[in-house]
Formats: C-alpha cells, structure tokens, sequence
C-alpha cells in the first residue's frame, strides 16, 4: 500500500538541494534583467480596422448569403501578413530606393534591410525586405466584431506608424489586384470556351436539318401522333371480321356437307331469313292444301289434280334452286369475309412496320435535338455569364473601413521589463524547484532513515554524518572525541544493537556492506569500543581478510591473526589487547590465498565457540557482500549481520541485493546503518541528533563514563589470555 505523501517530504526535497535552487533562480534572473537591458526597444504601429464579407453579386445566383465564414476572415489575414502585401508596402514607400530621406524610412529602411552579407544574386533587396517586414507583422482580430488590429514593430516610431497604415492600403489594393487578375483570366477562358462552344451548336444544328431532309422528318410529329389511333382503329376491325369469317366459316362447312340434301339443307338454312324462300314455304305450304283439297273431288288424273300437282312440282323446284343459291351465298360470304381478315391484317403490318421505323427515326431525332439543345444552353450560360463578369468584375471583394489609423507611439512595448522581471522570478524559482525534484527523482542513492525502511524493508539503527575533519581518523572518534555528535551516533547504534533482539544483545555480530567504501571497518570500530565502554566484554575480529584495516585503526600489529589460526596454526599471539579495557582485537594477520575456503572451514566455528565462553559479544568485520562471498559465509555462523550503508555512494538497488543474498542463505539481518550522510544545519536530522548533545556532553561523557573509563584501564591483565589457554 501506498504511503501518503506529506508537505514536510516536499520542503525536505527543497532545503536538501536549496543551494541548486537557488542557483538556478540567481542565474535565471540575471539572464533575464541582462537580456532585458541589452534588447533594443520595439515600438508599435497599430492600425485598426474592419473587414467585411461581400454578400455575392451574381445576377443569377440567388442563393442565400452568410456573412459568417471563419475560413474567409484566417484566409484574410493570411494574405495581410503575406509577402505580397509587404512587396506591395515597400512599393507605395519607395523602400527598396537609396534615395529615401523622409523621417524614420532610412532607420526604418536599414532595420529591414538587416546583415548585408545575406543578399546574393538569387535574392534581390525588395525580397529580402519584404521577408523582414512580413516577420514583423501582426494580425490580431477583436474578439465578438469585425475589427482587426493591424500592427507593426520597429525601433523607429515614425516608422512603425507609417508602415501599419500603409500595410491597411496596400491589403486593399492587393485584393482588388487579386480580383482583377481572376476576372481577367476568367473572361479570357470564357471567350475562348464560348468561341469553342459556338461551333459546335452550328455544328449541331446543321446535323439536324441534314437529318430532317434524308428523312423526310417535317411532319414527323404529326404522323408518330396518328399511327396509334390508326393502328388501334385497324385492330378494332380486324377483330370484328375476323368473328364474322369465323362465323361464316362454320355455316358454310355445315350447309357444304348437306348440300345434296335440300331438305336437310333447308333445315339448317330455315333460320335464315330469306323472303323468297320463306314466300316459296308459304306457296308450297298453299298448294299442298289445295291438293289436299282437290283429291276429295277429283281423281289423281283429273286434270284439276294434275295442274294442281305441276304446280306444287314446279314451286318445290324453284325452292331447291332457292336453297342451292343460298349456299353459294354462305359461300360467298366466307370467302369475303376471309380476304376482309387478311386485307386488315396487311394493313396491320404495314402500320406496325411504319410505326417501328418513324420511331427509330424519332429516337435519332431527338437525339440530335438533346444534344442541339445542350449546346445551345452552355452556350448561353456562357455568354450570360461573360455579361455578368463584366458587369460585377471590378467590384471590391471585401468591404474594408479603416477605423483608426496609427499613431506615433510614444512607449517602447518591447521589452516589458517588468513582465520580464517578474517572468523571471517565477521561472528561476519554479524551474529551480522542478530541477531539484528532477534530480531528487535520478538519485536512487541512500538518503533518509523513513526512506531507506519503506524501500529496504529494515529498521535503521544508525545514523552517521559526513565526516569533514580530514585532519583526523573518525575511525576512533569515540575514543579520541568521546563527547562528540560523531560519538554519540556511535553509541546510539550501541543501543539499537542492545535493543534489537528481545533475547538480549547479539552474542556475534556481523559488520558488512554492499560494496567498498562504505565505512563498515569504521562502523565495527566504534561500536566495538562503544560496547567495551558499557562493561560487555568485546572482541572484534577483522574477517576481512583481502584488505584489513583495523590493525591501522588501532595502530595494532598484524604479523598474526585470524588468517594463521583458519590456516591450522596455534592461538598463541592471535588475540592482543585493544586501546581500552574490556576490549579485545584479533587482527586478519597475513592475507592469504583463498579467504573464502579458510572462512567456510571449521575452524572458524570452533573459534567463534570458544570466544563465546570468554566474551559478551564478538564483533566481526567482512569484506563487502557483492565484491566476494566471505560476508554470505559468515552470516550463517552469527547471531545478527548489520548492513552498513553509505548515504550518496550506495544505491537502493546494490542494497537490495545485498538484502537478497542475506536472505538467500536465511541470515539474520539486525538492520542497516546510514553513513556518511550530509546533514545540514536546518535539516531536521541534524536537530535531532546534534542539536542537545551539548546541553549533556559534559555531564556524561566528563562525568560517569569518562571515570568509568578511567577505572577499567585499571583492570587486570587477566582477561588479555590467549586463545589456546580458552
């Protein structure tokens, strides 16, 4: 879980790397006041005017107007800080002519002009000019209106006065130039597109007239407008007659097949309505009566009976000849009837086949019509719009009012030396505050206690200063000083150390650190003596063995020690009285060849056993734990390993390492020591742990301790015995 920040974490940052902050705000701010004083004064021309969209002026647009275009107004101001507008400026101004004298142009001219070493033959006066007077330009529009403020810096007053109300007039003539030249081009390739456009419509209306005569199209409307009704009229008919051949068809293949059969003829013709055969029915009828009649008188010879009976023959004859006529007329009715069908369906086909080629006819027509009429459309939208170009072409593209011309300013508006004063003071004191938490950030050395257990995950029992006297050693500063702040950092490890077990102090403890240089040789020194000078019997054993150093500590001899007794040797010499009683040394002695192999043998074991009989607390010095593997060795065979840190020289990545191998081999870790840490006289740390070491320095160190020390010089030799006699 996340710690939560406090004020207190900030204002540290700040009052640790205070000297770079203020550095940085001293040197800020004088670059600033230098730069302030040393930048030649600006003075600003400024023109106010109004810029308004032209609602469109074509005759035949009437489409709706919007005066809102942001598009149109950024493209304005474009063109009133192009170079076209400044080519056009020094024109008016005769800038670019070395006969200029009138107040301010020749400052002016010179200013715009700038190094001469910078024309070449590619770059001619008036350009070089003109690029310098477009840099300097400024387009500002009013916030909520239509106003624009046109300005213009120079050194020269005059200058910038007369250079921002010219750049107003020569923005106007720049766009009715651009207007012009536009109308110009657009006329000529419209004249051009007409005179292109006019021959084709003759050449489409000579096409059509052709078309008209080859095919005899003058009354073609007229005669595609009757064929429908015709062929539907036609159509009409042809169904009527076709039903009437049908219905004669049938009659006459029925009469033709009982043609030898008058009466059966007579029969189906009996519907018929036919006069003469229905007189000659009503006579035959009459004539069978009066023979009927007759044969009641007369006999069959009777020659009233017999003119009666030629009668009745002859009348049965003519109706047989009635009936014979009427099947020829069935006949003839048929075959009338038949030739009507197939005349109309003639003339169906000839309408269908007239039909089909007017309206091929007519498609081409009207083709050619389209494509006449197409012509003749562009061609005068053109002509129309050549008309309205000359008409509506000269007019103003823009609406512009100069509301206030420029006056002679009469302040420099650059530099604003007090924006840049105070500009600077806020640079310089943030940006020094954000270079100290930058570097604050880059630096993973070890610094603080809180911050060195939140990171680490280990109590510190000490904290250290930086020693500054290169005069003397602070390897025996708690002997030489006792009554320093140096010796009481010392002895309050004492305490941490006395503290750090529930069970009482560590019988061996184990002195080491990440990597050299970090002062632990130091470190088991003190608290070697500081320990002795509470009554604890103490020994320090210097386990370094690839470079010893507390023999030069204690200014002791080191032709014996540790090295000779893991080598197989005997204890004798190996372990020599320290500078105050209660303490014992035994010196790394010759350094051999293998430390590590001497180191992990059982030797070592055996003599830690037998020191444990005679003494409180042994103190052993080992090389750093990343350089070699003798502190990994000896931190299995000791009651507690102290890591000793060296504050800006040890990062928290080598101390978690070396953490890690500790734990790798479930060595017991007390915790860590800060060394060498930088304390400042307003740091908080510096309060604590120097600020009442003088209200109490007397009274302990001059007084109980030092008689205390006093007292044990005076002990017997007896506890200086060799190792073999333990």
């Amino acid at each position: 879980m996340n710690e939560e920040i406090h004020l207190r974490d900030y204002l540290r940052v700040i009052n640790k790397r205070r000297a770079m902050v203020l550095s940085f705000f001293v040197v800020t701010l004088v670059l600033v006041v230098l730069g302030t004083l040393a930048a030649t004064p600006q003075y600003e021309g400024n023109t106010q005017v109004m810029i308004e969209k032209v609602a469109n002026n074509n005759l035949t647009d009437g489409g709706r107007f919007s005066s809102y275009d942001p598009e149109f107004y950024e493209t304005q101001f474009q063109l009133i800080r192009s170079q076209a507008v400044a080519r056009r400026v020094i024109e008016i101004l005769h800038l670019d002519s070395d006969s200029v004298s009138a107040p301010g142009l020749r400052e002016g001219r010179e200013s715009l002009i700038g190094v001469v070493a910078d024309l070449s033959e590619s770059r001619q006066l008036g350009d070089l000019m003109a690029e310098n007077l477009a840099e300097e330009i400024s387009v500002l529009p009013v916030k909520n209106s239509r106003l624009v403020d046109i300005s213009f810096l120079s050194p020269n007053p005059d200058f910038a006065a007369l250079i921002a109300n010219t750049i107003a007039k020569a923005y106007i003539e720049q766009s009715l130039n651009m207007k012009m030249d536009a109308t110009r081009r657009t006329l000529e390739w419209m004249t051009s597109k007409a005179d292109e456009e006019g021959k084709k419509l003759r050449v489409k209306e000579e096409e059509v007239q052709a078309y008209m005569r080859a095919n005899n199209l003058v009354t073609v409307e007229n005669r595609i407008a009757v064929l429908p009704q015709k062929l539907a009229e036609i159509s009409t008919a042809l169904v009527r007659i076709e039903t009437r051949r049908k219905e004669k068809q049938e009659l006459y293949q029925r009469v033709s097949k009982v043609a030898s059969d008058p009466q059966a003829a007579e029969a189906m013709l009996g519907l018929t309505k036919n006069t003469t055969l229905q007189i000659l029915r009503d006579e035959i009828l009459k004539a069978e009566q009066k023979i009927r009649e007759l044969s009641a008188k007369y006999g069959v010879k009777h020659p009233v009976m017999v003119k009666a009976q030629g009668d009745f023959d002859i009348l049965l004859s003519k109706k047989n000849e009635e009936i014979t006529r009427l099947i020829q007329g069935t006949k003839n009715e048929y075959e009338f009837a038949l030739a009507s069908e197939e005349n109309l369906r003639a003339q169906m086909d000839t309408t269908k086949a007239e039909a089909l080629n007017l309206n091929e006819k007519s498609i081409q027509y009207d083709t050619l019509k389209r494509e006449l009429a197409t012509s003749r459309q562009l061609y005068d939208a053109l002509m129309l719009r050549m008309k309205e170009q000359s008409i509506t072409g000269e007019t103003d593209p823009v609406n512009l009012w100069i509301v206030e011309k420029a006056l002679v300013p009469l302040k420099p508006v650059k530099p604003r030396k007090k924006v840049n004063l105070l500009l600077g003071l806020v640079v310089g004191l943030f940006g020094g505050i954000g270079l100290a938490f930058f570097i604050e950030y880059l630096d993973n050395t070890i610094k603080y206690p809180e911050e060195t257990e939140k990171i680490l995950g280990l109590p510190t029992l000490g904290l250290v200063s930086l020693w500054k006297e290169k005069e003397t050693d602070i390897d025996r500063v708690v002997l030489d000083q006792p009554r320093s702040a140096f010796s009481e950092s010392y002895k309050g490890l004492r305490t941490a150390v006395l503290l750090s077990s529930t069970e009482g102090l560590p019988g061996r403890i184990l002195i080491t650190s990440a990597v050299a240089g970090a002062g632990k040789t130091t470190t088991a020194v003190n608290l070697a003596v500081s320990l002795a000078q509470t009554g604890k019997r103490v020994i320090l054993v210097d386990a370094d063995m690839r470079k010893p150093r507390i023999h030069k500590a204690l200014k002791l001899p080191n032709n014996a020690g540790l090295s000779n007794w893991l080598a197989g040797g005997e204890g004798k010499g190996l372990v020599q009285e320290g500078p105050i009683a209660n303490l014992s040394v035994i010196p790394s002695g010759p350094i051999p060849p293998n430390p590590s192999e001497l180191l992990s043998g059982q030797r070592m074991n055996l003599m830690l056993g037998k020191l444990e009989e005679k003494y409180d607390v042994i103190i052993l010095d080992s090389p750093p734990l990343l350089s070699v593997t003798d502190s990994r060795i000896l931190s299995r065979v000791v009651s507690g390993t102290i890591l000793v840190l060296r504050a800006k020289l040890t990062t928290y990545g080598l101390a978690s390492s070396a953490i890690k191998m500790l734990r790798d081999v479930n060595a017991p870790i007390l915790g860590t020591v800060i060394n060498a840490l930088d304390l400042k006289k307003n740091d908080h740390y510096y309060q604590y742990y120097y600020g009442s070491y003088g209200i109490y320095g007397d009274e302990v160190e001059g007084g109980v301790e030092q008689r205390k020390m006093e007292t044990d010089r005076r002990e017997p030799e007896r506890d200086r015995r060799e190792l073999s006699d333990v």
